[in-house]
């Protein structure tokens, strides 16, 4: 059975613990507190007289939040337990835990409280790949006071422990003797502080001080805001309310603020191993956001532009004009062990930087924000020519750099196995696929309006419209698989179709490069059993020779994927199979308790009848908890045109009447509304 976690974060830091509230993370396991890319505290563990309090409940409503209750078990169902613990704990830089024992019998207890503790500072790349330590750990004991420390030549990290009650303070924890009177209760208030070479935060006298780890910029009152900034929604199905819900609360939880460039929070890719700063997660979460949350957009755009590569790197496959696929602060990073400082190794993030930017200005009228990055728009566009053109053939390809370091995949199905054949033999690099074409296209096309409407360059619009045509007549013809009636997933570095059906066919369709005649048999396939599997899109179809429902990107469905395809459908006008795939995906949510998750398993709905867990799916993650919003713009039919809202809905029989009220634009504020018409099948 997959253990429970429980997660709260802030920013770039963030607790991942079991039910009760401990961790013991080691190799390959993700549990502890971190920030900025490195476990500051590896162990923690609470025990009263020798035992771990038996989990009560858990309330994590708040994602800095949560609290924890337990009793001390007594061994049978007969006798009463006399004794309860609660746990608060809430996450800043490091977090504060508040323990409170509590005595329910007539009698005064004795109790020996003990927390343990540990820090091994794992880089995050350490913990994911099991690897070990270069420098020097090293501890040390004060007053009330543990300290935990890692140096490796200039690279300091130390992890500060404090306690608000007298203890026993040893390298292992804290050990508390006390006595409980009749009815009574015994509490203390801890603080952990993870602290870097820069920041370092004033002494510990008591939380009621309300130190710099305790949550400032998502209070309750902010994160309040936020939710109700967003348009409302009405449903007389009300898991969609929930479920939209639970998207806005996430993406409020993944937001942080990078340290390298100031400003707005952006959000960050997912927990716990993305919580950072990603090029294509950015931008695709702030495009299904865009309608509800216009300001990840901005903050996305404006950061990225201003990280946006000017050199060739061949270590960090960084290339003038390419916008960056990750960006690490962490002990690997530093010492050049790891390329994310940052890593540009995304063929897609520059054209999805230009399709974004030209969304982003249909739906706010904020030509002022386009013009001012002309600059890092004219590269991106050279970018696609010049860098992601590697061979001069007219299509964006990859391959990284230098074998020793980055990634073989540099799409966003970015495992090593995921562009094969249909026999399984992996296509051989560089590899073009065919999504990032698509891409290509879009983004020409929109960066031609921009250069109208916004550059006053009408000569540099034509181009880009000719290069745009050229590119769709050429794709319609290289890749398309006459025999099997749908396009390969990629050209390999021979110009061999890697001829397997996968769900890239879907973000052809919400590119616009497919023609309408192609068009009609990509919808069929995208619902077809082998691709479809009731609760939504597999990343690979069940007739390939890679396919495997838990395999990561080649059986899989991931809720942002069927998003974006289900935006393709509706563009090229395939309103009942967009809205049953909509109502698949939203059926799937209500068995992760509304949250969707990174990627669930590709199995039959007719043979579960349930979703299956992804054993290391993410949660939340950003471009999971957008595509919700993505499917909503999906089921009203939502587009701006002249400056207008557009409304033409296609929603499914289950969901029934949908309301979403206040959608900011150009006009303001406004509403949109719908009822079911399509009576479709799961």
């Amino acid at each position: 059975m997959k253990q429970s976690r429980v997660s709260i974060l802030d920013g770039n830091t963030f607790v991942v613990s079991d039910e009760r509230g401990d961790f013991e993370g080691g190799p390959g396991d993700d549990a502890g507190l971190f920030r900025q890319d490195m476990r500051f505290l590896s162990k923690w563990v609470l025990t009263v007289n020798g035992i771990r309090p038996n989990l009560l409940s858990t309330d994590d409503q708040q994602y800095f939040r949560v609290r924890f209750f337990g009793a001390s078990s007594t061994g049978t169902i007969y006798v009463d337990s006399h004794v309860s613990v609660t746990r608060e704990r809430a996450v800043g830089t490091g977090f504060h835990e508040d323990v409170t024992v509590q005595n329910h019998g007539h009698e005064p207890i004795e109790a020996e409280v003990r927390i343990e503790a540990a820090a091994d500072f794992a880089d995050l790349f350490e913990v994911k790949d099991k690897l070990g330590k270069k420098g020097k750990l090293y501890s040390r004991v004060e007053k009330n006071k543990l300290v935990f420390g890692y140096k490796r030549e200039r690279f300091n990290r130390e992890t500060w422990v404090t306690t608000s009650e007298p203890a026993q303070v040893s390298e292992d924890g804290f050990f508390y003797k006390v006595r409980i009177p009749a009815h009574g209760k015994w509490s203390t208030c801890v603080d952990v502080l993870a602290v870097n070479d820069v920041e370092r935060p004033p002494q510990h006298s008591t939380i009621k001080e309300r130190h710099s780890n305790v949550p400032h910029p998502e209070s309750s009152a902010e994160l309040k805001s936020w939710i109700g900034g967003a348009p409302r929604l009405i449903s007389s199905f009300r898991p969609l309310v929930d479920t939209y819900q639970q998207s806005l609360l996430d993406l409020a939880s993944l937001r942080f603020r990078s340290p390298l460039v100031g400003g707005s929070p952006l959000p960050a890719a997912g927990l716990p191993w993305f919580m950072a700063m990603f090029g294509r997660d950015s931008l695709i979460t702030s495009y299904q956001a865009l309608p509800f949350i216009p300001e990840l957009a901005s903050t996305s755009l404006k950061t990225l532009a201003a990280l946006q590569s000017r050199t060739t790197d061949d270590f960090r496959d960084s290339e003038p004009g390419k916008i960056l696929h990750e960006l690490r602060l962490g002990e690997m990073t530093a010492f050049e062990e790891r390329p994310h400082s940052p890593y540009f190794g995304a063929a897609d993030s520059t054209p999805l930087f230009l399709v974004l930017l030209d969304e982003y200005e249909r739906w706010s009228g904020d030509r002022a924000f386009v013009q001012a990055l002309e600059r890092p728009v004219r590269a991106a566009i050279r970018w696609i020519d010049e860098g992601g053109d590697r061979d001069g053939d007219g299509y964006i390809e990859y391959e990284r750099r230098i074998a020793a370091t980055g990634l073989d995949n540099q799409c966003w199905k970015d495992s090593p196995d995921s562009i094969a054949f249909a026999n399984g033999v992996i296509a051989k690099l560089p590899r073009a696929t065919c999504e990032l074409q698509g891409y290509a296209y879009d983004a020409k096309m929109r960066t031609a309006r921009l250069a109208r409407l916004v550059f006053d360059d009408p000569k540099w619009a034509e181009e880009l419209e000719s290069q745009a045509l050229a590119l769709k007549e050429r794709f319609n013809r290289d890749f398309w698989i006459p025999e099997r009636q749908f396009f390969a997933i990629a050209l390999d570095r021979d110009k061999k179709k890697v001829d397997s059906l996968t769900s890239n066919i879907g973000h052809l369709l919400w590119s616009g490069i497919v023609e309408p005649d192609k068009a009609v048999h990509c919808a069929r396939h995208l619902m077809s059993d082998a691709l479809f599997s009731g609760w939504g899109v597999r990343t690979m179809a069940t007739t390939e020779g890679s396919y495997n429902p838990i395999g990561y990107h080649v059986g899989t469905v991931w809720p942002h994927d069927n998003s974006i395809i289900a935006a393709g459908l509706r563009r090229y006008g395939f309103k009942m199979e967009a809205a049953r795939l909509c109502r698949g995906i939203l059926d799937a949510a209500q068995f992760f308790k509304n949250r969707l998750p990174e990627a669930f398993a590709g199995y039959s709905r007719d043979e579960t009848h349930f979703p299956v867990e992804y054993p290391t799916a993410c949660m939340p993650q950003a471009w999971a908890a957008g595509a919700p919003l993505l499917l909503i713009r999906a089921l009203l039919g939502l587009e701006v045109k002249g400056g207008q809202l557009v409304v033409d809905p296609a929603i499914p029989a289950p969901l029934g009447r949908i309301e979403l009220l206040d959608i900011p634009g150009p006009w303001g504020r406004t509403d949109a509304f719908g009822r079911a018409r399509y009576d479709v099948a799961a």
